[in-house]
């Protein structure tokens, strides 16, 4: 356990070092508490769920005293991992309110245009509640209701990217993307999922 805790810091180490600067960019503004430059940013978004995530660790474990660290970290997990994707995928581009809302129901025609770093993105998107909510929710504990989850909650997104004008395309691509990173990210924590069982285990206990 403590091999794959050094190995997980590092690949997070890893990951973080190429975009540093990026990050840095935004602290000023983040850790002064402005809004503008911070939670209205990239940057900023991705700098200030880095710093909470200590606390949020810190909730897991309070709640693992009481209900179990699967369930406690589950529920941490899927909500922490998905709030601040689904707040950058919400954020209003430059002609927002401006621009009638853009649609694209052709499957696949935008995949091309995503890019490695556009298709990553979408991925992650809906990753942690695909890891997280099978852990935590026994009726979730299979691959075609972690794919309908995924894909449900990404066409919510999607709309209300058109409704709200925010100068985004709502694309079927995005749905399927988003709802294929659930999928993977659910098959990878697979081993942790709940069952009946154990569900009657925690109400008992």
């Amino acid at each position: 356990m403590n091999r794959r805790i050094v190995l997980l810091v590092l690949a997070l180490l890893g990951v973080l070092y190429p975009i540093r600067r990026m990050l840095l960019m935004a602290a000023p503004r983040c850790l002064t508490g402005h809004w503008h430059g911070c939670y209205d940013t990239e940057n900023g978004v991705v700098l200030m769920t880095l710093v909470g995530l200590p606390p949020a660790l810190a909730v897991a474990w309070a709640l693992a005293r009481s209900r179990g660290w699967r369930r406690s970290l589950a529920e941490v997990g899927m909500v922490y991992g998905t709030v601040p994707m689904v707040w950058l995928t919400l954020m209003p581009g430059a002609g927002a309110g401006a621009v009638e809302g853009r649609v694209s129901l052709v499957p696949l025609r935008d995949l091309v245009t995503m890019g490695p770093l556009g298709i990553g993105g979408n991925l992650l998107i809906f990753a942690a509640l695909g890891f997280f909510a099978p852990m935590r929710f026994a009726a979730l504990a299979t691959v075609p209701r972690i794919l309908a989850l995924g894909a449900g909650c990404s066409i919510v997104v999607e709309i209300m990217q058109y409704v709200l004008r925010l100068d985004r395309v709502s694309s079927v691509d995005d749905v399927l993307v988003n709802a294929a990173g659930a999928v993977l990210a659910g098959l990878a924590s697979r081993r942790w999922w709940a069952t009946t069982e154990s569900r009657v285990e925690v109400c008992v206990s």
